[in-house]
């Protein structure tokens, strides 16, 4: 399975590679009115509103200011388009099934695990994109890129 790792917090983490589009510098947001608290902005990009999803409120880290280092990885998350704002995306690696345990084994919330793979560098945590988003707050992100657009 092939995996982007990035960081976040000093801590590597990991999306499926079939989930990312690309990996682009992080640029400042726009405002996204009446969005649901997991919205940090919306990019255009390349005449394409994405939403910037906060990965780190989501997994309660401290929120932290758009620095020139971050990077923005676009994936999917499920049939939507988004951007993760990230300290810094490192390479695509393959991690070997074998490698990679189960998220319910270590008492972690599998809705937004897929696995935790165990490299001899140490572990990565890989994300499920596709459940990160509540069916509420997806439909609003929906609605709301729709019909607004960045200041």
């Amino acid at each position: 399975m092939d995996v982007l790792v990035f960081l976040l917090s000093g801590q590597r983490y990991g999306l499926i590679g079939t989930d990312v589009d690309q990996v682009v510098r992080a640029v400042t947001m726009a405002a996204l009115p009446r969005a649901p608290a997991i919205v940090e902005g919306v990019i255009n990009l390349r005449g394409r509103l994405v939403p910037v999803l906060d990965i780190r409120a989501r997994f309660n880290l401290p929120a932290k200011p758009l620095s020139a280092a971050d990077r923005l990885i676009v994936a999917r998350a499920g049939p939507r388009l988004v951007a993760l704002r990230v300290e810094g995306a490192m390479d695509f690696i393959a991690i070997d099934p074998g490698l990679i345990e189960n998220p319910a084994s270590i008492g972690t919330r599998a809705d937004l695990v897929a696995g935790v793979a165990k490299l001899p560098d140490g572990l990565v945590l890989i994300h499920n994109l596709r459940a990160f988003l509540s069916a509420a707050e997806a439909d609003a992100i929906d609605a709301l890129v729709e019909t607004e657009a960045p200041a």
